[in-house]
């Protein structure tokens, strides 16, 4: 993606919800597979500057009408990521329709090889940087708009600059699995970005932005909350 184009993207990121989807949600179930963990951790007195543990992402699955769609697969064992699926839905890898990737890095997509079954989605411009690794057994597709009628693709640009989160309504709550647009609870409530953001400035304003969608916020590397 060039400088131009990215700017572009920027630009056009709209967080309008699309036409009917709110209406007419089929999502019947969401579940947190894995909490995620930051390496370092500024609100627990830690610096920046080096990592002090093993990061792992927050892992989501959405259900409901003929699909069951993971977001951000966290665990590259693959043993270990069956055994949270089971146990936190009964499921196994094979049960998974399809895998949303937010962005391109390595703690977003480490499980993703578990699940040969699954369509492999991610918006478009990260589609095209992943692909460009040529370092997975196939490519991933274009995400369009909304998946399966029920779940919005939506720009969340700041932690990088093509990120994009889901949103979706489920129980009569709007809810967005966040990626690294929202590191933590601690980072939303102070609209701050986690250090390696591309764009502080960028990330304060979809946050911003992600309050008036959301009623849940799922975030990239802890529980969820209530907004």
């Amino acid at each position: 993606m060039t400088d131009t184009s990215r700017r572009q993207f920027i630009q056009a990121a709209s967080f309008a919800p699309a036409a009917g989807v709110a209406a007419a949600s089929k999502v019947g179930r969401w579940t947190v597979i894995t909490i995620g963990n930051l390496s370092r951790n500024r609100y627990w007195g830690e610096s920046d500057a080096k990592p002090l543990r093993e990061a792992i992402c927050t892992c989501t699955l959405i259900g409901g009408g003929g699909f069951q769609l993971l977001v951000d697969p966290s665990l590259a064992d693959a043993s270990l990521m069956a055994k949270e699926l089971d146990r936190r839905t009964g499921l196994k890898p094979g049960d998974v329709t399809a895998v949303f990737v937010t962005h391109e890095h390595g703690d977003h997509f480490a499980g993703i090889e578990h699940f040969p079954k699954a369509a492999w989605f991610a918006a478009a411009p990260v589609a095209e940087i992943l692909n460009r690794k040529g370092t997975f057994s196939r490519r991933f597709e274009p995400a369009p708009a909304v998946l399966f009628g029920a779940v919005e693709v939506i720009p969340t640009p700041g932690h990088t600059s093509t990120h994009h989160a889901l949103r979706f309504d489920c129980d009569g709550r709007a809810v967005v699995a966040a990626g690294d647009s929202v590191a933590t609870r601690d980072y939303w409530r102070e609209r701050r970005s986690y250090y390696n953001a591309v764009d502080a400035g960028l990330a304060a304003k979809t946050m911003d932005r992600l309050a008036r969608l959301a009623g849940i916020i799922i975030p990239g590397h802890d529980n969820y909350f209530a907004v």
